[in-house]
């Protein structure tokens, strides 16, 4: 009986030679793997007919199964890893990589030409003790106006130029309406800066929209002059538009100010001789100014004779074409990729 199935065994083991060594594939192993070892394979068919053979010869005959199946199952590994083997070659082969070629580039965002000029006027303001605010752009005609030294009759206040909600609500036409604020709140002395977007019922053009952002400034606090204002403000040219850069203030008019004016600052593509860029003046005018109105100090319930202060407005996107030389202010609203990706 031990020699019959010691014969049986051999049988096996020589046709499962024969079969793995003509196998394809992995798939082609995994049958023939099934066919010896699985539940009804050939090698179980051998041990299920242990019943049969006398209990004295069941330890040999159970080593000779093992012994078997243990000889089938390396072979059996050595195919597979030959198999896996080659297979990753192949794949190796076909997905070969060339470390000369260049690399894709991901595209990145980068802040918007009107957020780059922000922030640089913010730097520098920030630099000399301001601290930047925030206001609503939904805003009471009280502070758009009133508080501002500007009265119902005042023709900034007629519906061409101002977006009305209802009568007492418009769409901020400045930025002024924080210095309001702020002054309201009684924490003198006040450095602070205001930027956000206004609205105005202006037509499309080069230089005009109906909204668009502007940067007001405030400072209050006791003995201030105008020398501070100038003083002031020639420091933001020179660190805006370069060191070499001059000032020029001409009166003007502002409700809210008194006495008003506005300044200039030399070009800084010819240094003052005359360009295209500066239509041949020399000088490009770039932001309002003035000493805070005393009846502006009153509204706001601040002592003007122990106060003074001074305030000044500038549009961002007037810095923002005057610095990256822009010439239509539409380009900053297209959001053209090929405009925008120069910045």
């Amino acid at each position: 009986m031990t020699e019959t199935i010691r014969a049986k065994l051999r049988e096996i083991l020589d046709d499962a030679g024969k079969k793995l060594d003509s196998a394809g594939d992995l798939d082609a192993l995994n049958s023939i793997r099934v066919n010896i070892l699985g539940k009804k394979g050939r090698l179980t068919e051998v041990l299920k007919g242990m019943k049969d053979v006398a209990p004295e010869d069941r330890p040999a005959v159970g080593q000779m199964v093992n012994e078997a199946r243990a000889s089938f199952e390396k072979i059996l590994e050595e195919r597979k890893n030959a198999f896996e083997k080659k297979a990753l070659e192949a794949k190796l082969a076909h997905e070969v990589i060339d470390v000369t070629l260049p690399a894709n580039s991901n595209a990145m965002g980068h802040s918007h030409p009107n957020t780059i000029a922000l922030e640089e006027v913010e730097r520098i303001f920030i630099g000399m003790g301001y601290e930047v605010v925030e206001g609503p752009e939904i805003e009471y005609d009280e502070y758009n106006f009133e508080k501002l030294n500007i009265p119902a009759n005042h023709p900034a206040k007629d519906e061409q130029d101002t977006f009305y909600i209802n009568k007492e609500i418009v769409l901020r036409t400045q930025t002024s309406p924080c210095q309001a604020r702020e002054m309201e709140k009684g924490k003198l002395p006040i450095r602070m800066l205001a930027p956000g977007r206004v609205f105005r019922s202006d037509e499309v053009d080069a230089t005009h929209s109906p909204s668009f952002h502007q940067i007001e400034g405030l400072v209050v606090d006791k003995n201030i002059t105008f020398a501070d204002l100038k003083g002031t403000l020639e420091q933001f040219a020179r660190e805006l538009f370069g060191p070499n850069t001059k000032t020029k203030f001409r009166p003007h008019h502002f409700p809210f100010t008194e006495p008003s004016a506005e300044m200039d600052v030399s070009c800084f593509k010819c240094g003052g001789k005359g360009c295209r860029f500066c239509k041949g003046e020399g000088w490009i005018e770039i932001l309002g100014c003035g000493m805070v109105h005393p009846h502006v100090f009153e509204m706001c319930g601040i002592d003007p004779d122990e106060y003074k202060g001074f305030a000044f407005g500038v549009g961002l996107e007037r810095i923002a074409l005057l610095k990256y030389e822009i010439d239509d202010m539409r380009l900053l609203y297209e959001n053209d990729i090929r405009f925008l990706s120069q910045f």
